[in-house]
């Protein structure tokens, strides 16, 4: 039977925290009665030598992380979001919860720099093209931990090292620190610095932004203000857990009452500029991530498929459109296929339209030997 760590002192905090970081994981999960997990390249693995987690050692953790103020709020709500700052430039954010009457935390790792474009591994062309932008709606999206977060840092550390503008986040908490370069940029924590994405997203067009980083747009009210923002002559970036650009459009549009579906149709048609849906997969070729991604470009043509209620039709113009910068998902895992970073069975996994990935390859195959 292991042993219960019943306490969290200053030591072990920090040894937990340190291995977190050195052995290179993503997430590490905290829960009364299960040992320390930690996600590496997508799996996750208990950590050996701490025992269980004991009720107490989980509410020292916690308020070692963000203090007893905030710890406070947590026993009052159930719910706590909060980032902080670790040795080399990493930063953690924590996620505090509820659950059958203890306390649990989830804590991410982010990276301690920016990634360059072409480390990201996403069509450097398209990169380029969203920074060169002065208005209107980028959404990444994907489901967690898939590099949403990390996408818009590196196109937002572009733009900040290139363009003289006023680059405005409004985030829950906070992921990536950045310092003003050639732009000029402040950042609103929620909870800490304004109530609510809502609230902050209103109060916005006074604080005269030309970049506006929404981290997560969760409901209708951050959804139709971060639309008004972009449709107003603003660069707007934003996320959403959804699987694909086609979901994605679906999902932004099903959110408003029905009476308001059609405005907002045509809103998102107007101001959208580009999709881009997010997958991190483990690589068969060695150890890493590599990134599979749908990319949707809002040509005149896709526009009018989002007001003519054609929503569906818009996969097959993103599979005819490579030169204009787009590509499905299933293109994207085929070129990792060929790139030999996975294999096709990997792809099969990751992939939501298996058949159609199967008969591609087949005929890749077929073309092959002929």
């Amino acid at each position: 039977m292991e042993r219960m760590l019943e306490n969290m002192d200053q030591q072990m905090y920090e040894a937990l925290l340190r291995e977190f970081v050195e052995r290179g994981g993503s997430d590490l999960h905290l829960a009364v009665n299960n040992p320390p997990s930690i996600r590496i390249l997508g799996k996750l693995q208990v950590m050996q030598g701490y025992g269980l987690m004991g009720d107490n050692a989980i509410k020292d953790m916690i308020r070692r992380m963000v203090g007893e103020n905030d710890y406070l709020q947590l026993t009052k709500t159930g719910d706590l979001d909060r980032a902080m700052s670790l040795e080399g430039g990493y930063r953690l954010r924590i996620n505090a919860y509820r659950q059958q009457g203890t306390y649990s935390v989830a804590l991410r790792l982010l990276p301690n720099r920016f990634f360059s474009f072409e480390e990201l591994g996403l069509p450097i062309n398209v990169l380029e093209a969203i920074c060169k932008l002065h208005s209107g709606l980028i959404l990444v999206t994907g489901t967690t931990s898939s590099g949403k977060s990390t996408t818009i840092a590196s196109l937002v550390d572009r733009i900040n090292k290139e363009r003289p503008c006023h680059i405005l986040t409004i985030e829950d908490p906070i992921e990536y620190c950045h310092v003003s370069q050639t732009a000029f940029v402040t950042q609103r924590e929620i909870g800490r610095d304004t109530a609510s994405f809502g609230e902050a997203l209103r109060r916005a067009m006074r604080e005269d932004p030309d970049v506006v980083v929404v981290g997560e747009m969760r409901d209708l009210e951050t959804m139709s203000a971060a639309l008004t923002i972009a449709e107003t002559g603003h660069l707007t970036f934003a996320t959403l857990h959804t699987a694909s650009a086609v979901q994605t459009i679906s999902r932004v549009i099903s959110a408003y009452p029905a009476a308001q579906q059609a405005q907002a149709r045509i809103q998102l048609a107007t101001c959208l500029q580009y999709v881009i849906s997010q997958k991190l997969i483990p690589r068969d070729s060695g150890p890493g991530l590599s990134l599979a991604a749908e990319i949707l470009v809002l040509t005149p043509a896709v526009r009018a498929l989002i007001r003519e209620e054609k929503s569906h039709q818009i996969k097959t113009a993103m599979q005819t459109s490579s030169q204009l910068g787009m590509q499905t998902l299933n293109q994207s895992l085929g070129a990792l296929v060929d790139q030999k970073h996975i294999t096709m069975e990997t792809a099969l996994n990751y992939s939501e339209e298996k058949t159609e990935l199967r008969q591609d390859d087949a005929e890749a195959t077929e073309n092959e030997e002929l």
